[in-house]
């Protein structure tokens, strides 16, 4: 049994192989910051093999360094007044979050980013996120916004608040999918 915070990711195959073309970096490149061969990662990328949570989040983090810092847009999610955030489409690391977000958390304004929320997904996050292949989520640059309705989860970290959600992709200044997280409700 994997470890919370190194649980597979669905659709690892089309997230992998999308985030690597987004940021330009060849299998071959990645391959050799993992000390395996190319044809491993192509194996990963067309889905005949499937690494671990931990080396799934090994290579997305590798893929991941050489992304911009889209300082404003994350200035832009940290100062709405609505419990938003935004994660790297890909491994779910947390880029920026709103105070609103941070109270709903019972979080501190810095203590989540970098952080893959993964790890804390319910289990209705965990099937809405099953699902988005069925939905073009992975092949289409910019699908449809999906609607999420989530229980609570409480862990040491932070507090999953029971509710619905809005989960928006939008792209990065160099190419890179991120995901949008709004709150949606009453009370978000």
């Amino acid at each position: 049994m994997n470890l919370p915070n190194t649980r597979p990711l669905p659709s690892f195959a089309r997230r992998l192989k999308r985030q690597r073309i987004a940021v330009g970096m060849k299998q071959d490149a990645l391959a050799h910051l993992l000390g395996l061969n190319q044809a491993t990662v192509s194996r990963w990328e067309n889905g005949s093999q499937v690494p671990d949570g931990a080396l799934q989040q090994k290579a997305l983090k590798y893929v991941a360094a050489g992304k911009t810092d889209d300082a404003a847009l994350k200035r832009l999610v940290e100062t709405s007044s609505q419990a938003v955030h935004l994660v790297d489409d890909a491994d779910h690391s947390c880029l920026a979050y709103s105070k609103r977000r941070a109270r709903d958390w019972g979080a501190s304004d810095r203590q989540m980013l970098g952080v893959s929320l993964w790890r804390f997904a319910t289990e209705e996050i965990r099937q809405a996120e099953e699902a988005l292949a069925a939905h073009g989520w992975w092949d289409e640059a910019l699908p449809a916004p999906r609607r999420v309705f989530t229980s609570e989860a409480v862990y040491p970290e932070l507090r999953i608040s029971p509710g619905g959600m809005l989960w928006e992709r939008i792209c990065l200044a160099d190419g890179t999918p991120a995901r949008l997280v709004t709150g949606i409700g009453a009370d978000a």
